[in-house]
């Protein structure tokens, strides 16, 4: 059985997605490209998912336009899977990514529609990885509470970026969700197809939840 830590991660890293960017102050305004991709991409995250009265099907339609188009999905898959994506066919592969992708849509989707925090985001600082991509540290501020220290890793393609891991306080997404794939994985007998229907069930009671709160 799959547990909810690592969903539970990528919500805690979702939150950095949905401060307005109207808590930017012009002054503040990040001059460096990858910082600037960061601000915008918790902008178009927060239109897209915050606010009540957009119904669930319609936030997770443009979640997931924005996933798939500011995150390298693929090689977020392959490094999760690890040295299983080497041994998985081709079709387990896609239906690896597939499923991966439900899952992240329609966790971080539902999660916080309807967050009405006052949340302050602020970029620390970037630091260039060479051939490696670059990485924008940020920070989430919210009253009386600690702040939440994020680093976006990014990596370089034509004419912009792309996020391949999240950072939270120290915990890599990736690594997590590797960590506890890999163990649903052993303890189907070292099998992906266990790891595949493990996901299928999870997709399944995610829809269903959405389902229910549509009704």
């Amino acid at each position: 059985m799959i547990s909810r830590r690592p969903f539970l991660l990528a919500a805690l890293g979702g939150v950095s997605l949905l401060v307005s960017p109207l808590r930017l102050a012009a002054a503040e305004a990040p001059a460096d490209p990858a910082a600037a991709f960061i601000s915008r991409l918790a902008d178009a995250a927060m239109q897209t998912m915050v606010g009540k009265g957009v119904p669930d099907q319609e936030r997770a339609a443009r979640f997931r336009t924005l996933f798939t188009t500011d995150v390298d999905l693929v090689e977020i898959g392959r490094r999760v899977l690890g040295r299983y994506w080497r041994i998985a066919t081709p079709e387990q592969q896609q239906e690896f990514l597939r499923l991966f992708e439900d899952i992240v849509v329609l966790t971080w989707s539902t999660r916080f529609k309807d967050y009405g925090g006052d949340l302050r985001h602020t970029i620390v600082g970037t630091v260039d990885d060479g051939d490696r991509g670059l990485t924008v540290s940020s920070r989430v501020e919210r009253d009386r509470q600690q702040p939440i220290m994020l680093q976006w890793r990014l990596k370089r393609i034509e004419g912009g970026f792309r996020v391949v891991d999240l950072v939270v306080e120290g915990s890599s997404m990736a690594v997590t969700y590797q960590s506890e794939y890999a163990s649903v994985i052993r303890a189907k007998g070292d099998q992906i197809d266990g790891l595949l229907s493990a996901l299928r069930a999870k997709v399944s009671d995610l829809q269903s939840g959405t389902s229910a709160a549509r009704n």
